[in-house]
């Protein structure tokens, strides 16, 4: 059990909903996942609302029987402005204060825009949000962030759906290391359990991901696979991992160390 946002959690992964097969498989999976925390994207909810012949209200009440704490994002805003409109929109709609803030800069490897992800997280902050922002692993980025309010950073492994995993683990250590009081959750990028298993190890707090378990040929089977490997990893961190050596050194000492001798007759 640990605490995100002064709610009681019990899995170190959270997940999102979108990309599925189908509702149905979104459950299933989401359940194996063992996740207490799903994100939804505002756009998505509507656009199910709007088509109830393709499947929305049953994916809603899917997500319901899931009976877990609701991330909205704001998912493809593009700007400060209507990043602060979708939240509000996602707010009333949800009933939770909670919002995942993403704000792109660029289309192609679909990196947050830092100047406007701060200015949204400033105004979203002084009306009471808890701003959960999607950002890069700039120590800088992360340090305005923190001095604007945030008590939970979201930094990315690599770009949205690419799975390469954590490309910068010294700029991620280097958060951790600095940010001690902060949550700090791997947003992005994760495209194997490993990947996840690396981040807990760093002493990160949690994970996000999508992608990999949505698009995986065997979702639920994934999900589990991810819950195990968050599990792993936080308990790797708390048991503490050798340090790396450039020198071999023997695991059975020489001194003390037994031999039998074949008596001649």
């Amino acid at each position: 059990m640990w605490t995100l946002a002064d709610k009681p959690v019990n899995s170190r992964l959270l997940i999102g909903s979108a990309l599925y097969p189908s509702p149905h498989i979104m459950q299933e999976a989401i359940r194996a996942s063992q996740a207490d925390v799903v994100t939804v994207s505002l756009r998505r909810q509507t656009a199910f609302q709007q088509a109830e012949q393709a499947g929305g209200q049953q994916f809603w009440q899917l997500l319901r029987e899931l009976e877990l704490n609701i991330l909205p994002n704001t998912a493809g805003c593009h700007n400060a402005k209507e990043a602060i409109t979708t939240a509000h929109m996602a707010r009333e709609l949800f009933n939770t204060n909670w919002i995942k803030l993403e704000v792109i800069g660029d289309e192609y490897s679909l990196q947050p825009d830092p100047f406007a992800l701060l200015e949204a997280t400033k105004e979203l902050i002084s009306q009471g949000f808890e701003v959960f922002p999607y950002c890069t692993d700039d120590l800088v980025l992360c340090e305005k962030l923190v001095e604007a309010g945030c008590r939970i950073l979201m930094p990315w492994g690599a770009p949205i759906g690419t799975g390469k995993g954590l490309i910068n683990p010294y700029a991620l250590r280097n958060l951790r290391q600095r940010l001690t009081d902060i949550t700090l959750i791997v947003d992005a990028g994760i495209g194997a359990p490993s990947h996840a298993a690396q981040a807990l190890e760093m002493g990160y707090d949690a994970v996000l991901l999508n992608t990999a378990v949505a698009k995986s040929p065997d979702p639920i089977s994934m999900g589990k696979a991810f819950a195990a490997a968050v599990d792993a990893g936080r308990l790797a961190y708390q048991a503490g991992i050798m340090p790396a050596s450039d020198t071999a050194s023997p695991s059975t000492p020489t001194l003390g160390t037994p031999f039998w001798h074949q008596q001649s007759s």
